[in-house]
């Protein structure tokens, strides 16, 4: 019997040299779902490198880069006085969670419109660019949960730099998905995390594997901490070896649309 795998890469639209190592990831490599940040000034470049992909796009919602498609006015708590979104180092340094339930729900809604006007349907999946708010989530789980949407959200009690191991799981569609990301480890080798999760396989639901793959360009260099990382992924993804590797140990490559 085959093992499930999904390998999943975020951010599409932050930058467009990130767009284009995802399109590389993409078309010559092993990517089969794709986050979209709807708000930023290169996702329409990024969406139309890899719209007619037969990918599942979900919407990776953000309130950290960028400015908000939402009225600034209407949420203040997600806003700086220059009208960008609070950056995700104010989110992890505040001493309580100063995110706005309500407020989350109208710009989640603003990037759901606007994801909707970009692909002329509803997102694959549904899920958020990770901050640490709780308000954020709850709201994200909310709204997908009035709009018949797939939440792909976080284990519970866990934030991104807990998932370091392939050991906790989500619900995503009454099928366990068993999450890991190590993208933001200092020691962070992208052939290292992909072999530690393909030794501890789970036969009951399927191991999804999170990536950031992209190139650098001026952007992203001053907006983003997560750097060389996003070069090693590209590389990794498109790496011949690693496609016969799965293949080898019957690995089967699934996106959201099969969960």
């Amino acid at each position: 019997m085959k093992k499930k795998v999904l390998f999943r890469a975020d951010d599409l639209g932050y930058s467009e040299a990130v767009n284009y190592g995802i399109e590389k990831s993409v078309k010559d490599g092993l990517i089969s779902s794709v986050g979209v940040m709807v708000n930023m000034p290169a996702t329409q470049h990024g969406v139309a490198l890899i719209q007619a992909e037969p990918v599942a796009f979900g919407q990776h919602t953000n309130i950290c880069a960028g400015r908000p498609l939402a009225d600034p006015e209407k949420i203040p708590s997600l806003v700086s006085e220059n009208g960008y979104f609070r950056s995700s180092k104010e989110y992890r340094t505040a001493k309580e969670d100063f995110v706005v339930f309500e407020e989350a729900l109208i710009e989640i809604e603003a990037q759901y419109d606007k994801f909707i006007e970009l692909f002329g349907k509803k997102p694959d999946y549904f899920e958020g660019h990770a901050i640490a708010s709780d308000n954020f989530f709850k709201a994200l789980e909310h709204f997908a949960e009035v709009h018949g949407l797939t939440y792909s959200g976080l284990p519970a009690g866990s934030n991104p730099n807990d998932l370091t191991s392939n050991d906790s799981f989500i619900m995503v569609n009454d099928t366990k998905v068993y999450l890991m990301m190590e993208s933001m480890q200092a020691d962070y080798n992208p052939y290292h995390s992909l072999q530690k999760m393909l030794d501890n396989l789970h036969e009951d639901g399927v191991d999804m594997l999170i990536f950031h793959p992209g190139y650098l360009d001026d952007y992203i260099l001053n907006h983003s901490s997560l750097l060389i990382p996003r070069t090693q992924e590209a590389a990794m993804l498109t790496d011949i070896r690693v496609k016969e590797q799965l293949n080898e140990k019957h690995i089967d490559l699934i996106s959201y649309k099969e969960l």
